[in-house]
Formats: structure tokens, C-alpha cells, sequence
């Protein structure tokens, strides 16, 4: 299933300008064509992606405090829906789910016959996808063999998870365009943000104003062009374009953190640095970083019998390059040490995955640095071998 064929270009278009009514009737619409709303609510303190069923469920006048190792919800503007920004849930979970059986069977009278698989998959409707996290759909896209990345790489993809790919050919996807930088956003520099440049079939710009917030609605596709004919909107006028464009632009310089230029070579060229070393007496490999990270896709399997032995499935789930047993090959683990298992993760993260699939494995997103316990930033840890590098140069060049 290519995403990219529903794509249109609206290049030059004006969207639709509607307050937060439209918003519900929109999420109305949804539901009323059988999707499953998920979107941003919260939860136990922090922001999770779940079913909402209006504007109410959303974090309305809510904001976030992130820094390495630091998350917290606090009161933001009042009467914004989307001041805050991303959270530890991604929404990976609904197309590549923490476990999925990926095939079972019964005994029969003369062995096992397999079961069919079970009826279509939910219809999701994602509202409020960031632009970072809708780039790391794409990439996804790409690694699960979708579709092939536009713009960015043209080979056709070899093999294609059936699984993902029929989450993924149901979706319909709401972006958000982010008007503040969260505290460990680098999305501008990995080309991930802060404003959403296409995959999507609506994008949200959030506007304040005198009277409360608007919303400038863009379509993507043809079914949110259409879609979007429904709802209770006046038609975006130049100033409503100016002023979403501000909002981007305010958190593009927002970003108090970036990512090294040249960093797959940087990484590439330096694997036997000793700051892998230094960084693997902070990191506990605990796996947050994995985990939060809307790319990450490691994953073993497992065969689960039944206690009578009548019924058997297979079953994957989500693992890290964080455990030492993920590595395990007859004999033992090909990577016993954390420095080596941080630098599988950073080097193929950063650099390698270029290899693979054409594009980087980060967008930016800032999850692995707010959720990692002692604050292990991805971003320093480039800079600090860059910074090395360059200083043995200079005193090779004295």
C-alpha cells in the first residue's frame, strides 16, 4: 500500500479557518465513518495516546516541562488544546503493537491446522500527530517495506509487513503543527519539524487570538479535502496564513538543542571512541530510550503453548538493543558490554540506518533524552566526539 498515491498538491490552496466546535464536528464525522479517534489525553501526569470522543478529552489548557530526565504537566495557556507536546506514547503502538500474534493453530485429529487471521484491523483516526512523529510514520513506512520514502530515497522495498501494512492502509491522519519547542525538541535539525510538509490528509495549526484560539485546517489528500468541505469553517484569508506560519516559526527557534551536522560519518568514522565508554558508566540500559522512540522497531518472538497442548501461536513483541540477551547467539551475547549496546543503538539509530533505508532513524523528537533516568542526551553525546575530533586535529595541525 503506497500512501503517497492518495497524496495531492495543494500547493498554493488556503485551508479552512474554524473554532473548537469544528474541531468536535470533526471528530463527530470520524466516528460517524467507523473510525477510532486516538489522540492526545492525560494521563497518570504525563500525555498518553488514547480514544477520544470530543475536544474535552484533549489536554485543554495543559503544557509540558521536559529536560534530560525530567517530564512534567503543568497549567499552559488557557483554553489550548495543543500546547503541549510529545509524551511517552507513540503512536507506533496501534501500527506495530508491543505484542501481536502473528499466527496461531489448533490441534486436529491428525496434527495442528493453523487458524485464520482474525478480521480486519480498527480503523484509526490519529489526531494531533507532530510533525516529527508524522516523519517517523515515514519512516517507518520504509523500514516496514510500505512504501518507498518521496524525496528522499527511490529504491522499491523488498519485503512488506503484512500486519503493519493493513494498520496502516486504514489510517486516517490529523498533524498538528507545534507552536512551541518542547524542552528537548531538536526536531529542526533532522528535518522532522516543527511544521508538517506532507503524509497527512488534515494538518492543525493552533492560533491565539483575542477572542480565544482558531484553527487553520489544511487538507493533504483528497479524503481530507473532502472531509474538511463538511465542517463548520470560513475559508483562510492571508492573515490566517501569516499567523500559522508565526506559530511555526516561533518554535523553530524555540529548539535549544540540535544534532551535529554529518553525524552518520562522524559516528561511522569513530566507533572505537573512547567516549562509548564514558556514556556506559551513566547508562543503566535500562531500554527507556527504545521504548519511547517512535522508530525503534527491535523484536523477538515467542511460541506460547497452552497447558493442554491444544492451542499454539506465535507471537512477537517489542525488544530492545538494550538487553544483553538480544544478542545472544550460540555461545553468548555479541554485545556484553553497555558501551557496546549504547553504540549499536546511537551508531545504527544515526547511521546506519541511512544504509538500510535511505534516511535517518531519529526525527528529532527529543523522547530518548526526557526519558532517559539519568538524562543521557543523544544530541551531546554526537557533539562530544565531534568536539573531540576537531580538537585532535587542531593539535595535529600545530
Amino acid at each position: 500500500m503506497d500512501r503517497t498515491a492518495t497524496t495531492i498538491d495543494r500547493t498554493g490552496e488556503k485551508g479552512a479557518v474554524m473554532r473548537r466546535d469544528g474541531l468536535d464536528a470533526l471528530i463527530a464525522a470520524l466516528h460517524g465513518e467507523g473510525y477510532e479517534v486516538i489522540g492526545p489525553r492525560p494521563r497518570d501526569g504525563a500525555i498518553a495516546y488514547e480514544p477520544v470522543d470530543s475536544t474535552a478529552d484533549l489536554p485543554v489548557g495543559r503544557a509540558d516541562e521536559q529536560d534530560g530526565g525530567h517530564y512534567r504537566l503543568v497549567d499552559g495557556p488557557a483554553g489550548a488544546l495543543f500546547a503541549t507536546t510529545v509524551g511517552p506514547h507513540t503512536w507506533k503502538r496501534y501500527l506495530y503493537p508491543p505484542r501481536q500474534t502473528l499466527w496461531s493453530a489448533k490441534r486436529t485429529g491428525s496434527g495442528f491446522a493453523v487458524m485464520p487471521e482474525d478480521a480486519a484491523p480498527p480503523r484509526y483516526a490519529f489526531l494531533g500527530v507532530r510533525p516529527c512523529e508524522l516523519r517517523a510514520m515515514q519512516v517507518q513506512d520504509r523500514v516496514f517495506g510500505v512504501t518507498d520514502f518521496p524525496g528522499r530515497d527511490t529504491r522499491t522495498p523488498q519485503f512488506t509487513d503484512t500486519g503493519y501494512a493493513r494498520k496502516r492502509a486504514g489510517t486516517f491522519v490529523i498533524a498538528v503543527n507545534c507552536g512551541r519547542a518542547g524542552g528537548t525538541c531538536f526536531c529542526v535539525s533532522m528535518d522532522g519539524g516543527p511544521k508538517a510538509d506532507g503524509g497527512f490528509d488534515l494538518a492543525v495549526t493552533e492560533l491565539p487570538g483575542e477572542d480565544g484560539y482558531t484553527y487553520l485546517v489544511e487538507a493533504g489528500s483528497e479524503r481530507g479535502a473532502e472531509l474538511l468541505d463538511t465542517l463548520p469553517a470560513r475559508p483562510a484569508e492571508a492573515a490566517d496564513m501569516a499567523a500559522a506560519q508565526a506559530v511555526t516559526d516561533a518554535a523553530a527557534v524555540q529548539m535549544g538543542r540540535e544534532m551535529v551536522a554529518d553525524a552518520p560519518r562522524l559516528l561511522a568514522d569513530n566507533l572505537e571512541h573512547p567516549r562509548w565508554e564514558e556514556v556506559a558508566k551513566r547508562c543503566l540500559s535500562c531500554a527507556n530510550c527504545t521504548m519511547v522512540c517512535p522508530t525503534c522497531f527491535c523484536s523477538t518472538m515467542e511460541d506460547v503453548t497452552d497447558l493442554t497442548g491444544a492451542e499454539t501461536r506465535r507471537e512477537r513483541r517489542w525488544d530492545s538493543c538494550f538487553t544483553i540477551d538480544f544478542s545472544y547467539i550460540h555461545g553468548g551475547s555479541i554485545r556484553q558490554s553497555t558501551a557496546s549496546r549504547y553504540r549499536q543503538w546511537i551508531t545504527h539509530k544515526l547511521s546506519t540506518w541511512h544504509e538500510q533505508f535511505g534516511t535517518s532513524g531519529c526525527t528529532g523528537c527529543g523522547r530518548c533524552i526526557t526519558w532517559c533516568p539519568v538524562g543521557i542526551d543523544i544530541t551531546e553525546e554526537a557533539r562530544a566526539i565531534r568536539d573531540d575530533v576537531a580538537a585532535s586535529a587542531n593539535e595535529g595541525g600545530r
